[in-house]
Parts: C-alpha cells; structure tokens; sequence
C-alpha cells in the first residue's frame, strides 16, 4: 500500500518536471567575463595569452557587438592589442576560434571594478572550473532536487514495504 503512494509521488513530480518550462532546465546564459574600463577615445585594450601565460603573436582579433564586427586587428609580440572608438556596451573579442565577453564602459561612468584590461588565456590546457558535479548541480537545481528526492523516497518505501505482515501459509 505505501508503496503506491511513492510511486504516486515520483510520477507526480516527474509530470511537474515535464511541465516546466525549457528556459527554466537550459543553462544559464554565457556570463561576461567583467567589467573593462575603456581608455580616452574609448580604446579598449587587451592581451592573449596561452596556457603557459606567453603572448600569442598575431592573432586576428576582431570586436562584435551585436553580431556585427565593429574592429579588427592583429595582436603583437606579446600578444597585446588595442582596438580604437568603442562606445560603451557589450563585446564579443573573437580570435583563435574562441570568443570572451565583456561589458565595456567609458571614462567615469565604470562601476570601481572594472579592470584597465582584459586578459584572455587560450588553450586547450586552460580548466575554467565550470564542470563536473558542482557545474551540473548550479546549471540544473531542479533537476537535481527531483534526484536527491527519488534517491531518498525509494530506499525508504520499499523499506517500508517489507514490514508487511507475513502471507500465511
């Protein structure tokens, strides 16, 4: 008998999860990587690095707000690059089949945390610490929850289905 009210339960929570919406289980939206303070003349300025922390020579560079490229240039020697006439907003830095995304602000409108620069390490050696367990529980709570809930509830129902009374013989 209790053990059709925990499959009872289990099938209800399971028609809850179907009946959330997509936008609710999707991963969160790519974060900003912070804050830069654009330079006078809205010079935004940043540096490539590998995972060693050496520069990355000549790496095209390009600024997209909105889909659209804005600027392009190459990095130099060290891997530094400077790219001209921003206004503030959001930019996508694409280069070497990667793309970082910063909010950049002009003068003294930046929030004190905003950074002079942007540092941008690539690789495939690079571990941003967005993975694993701890990764999938912060992207998927609900999920999650529902886990937890059946890894608790289950062991507890058929262990509360032994104590029937014995069938007699």
């Amino acid at each position: 008998m209790k053990i059709m009210t925990i499959q009872k339960v289990a099938a209800a929570a399971a028609m809850f999860g179907m009946m959330l919406p997509q936008a609710t289980l999707a991963a969160a939206p790519a974060a900003t990587q912070g804050d830069i303070a654009l330079r006078n003349g809205g010079v935004f300025v940043g540096q490539y690095v590998d995972a060693q922390g050496n520069g990355v020579s000549g790496a095209e560079v390009a600024m997209v707000a909105g889909g659209k490229s804005v600027a392009v240039t190459k990095t130099d020697k060290q891997g530094r690059f400077a790219v001209k006439g921003l206004q503030s907003g959001q930019y996508d830095v694409v280069a070497m089949n990667s793309k970082t995304t910063f909010r950049c602000w002009e003068g003294k409108v930046a929030p004190p945390s905003a950074r002079n620069g942007a540092l941008i390490v690539t690789g495939d050696a690079v571990v941003t610490g967005q993975g694993g367990v701890l990764g999938f529980i912060q992207t998927y709570p609900l999920l999650t929850a529902t886990a937890v809930t059946a890894a608790i509830a289950i062991p507890v129902g058929i262990a509360a289905a032994d104590d029937d009374a014995p069938a007699s013989p």
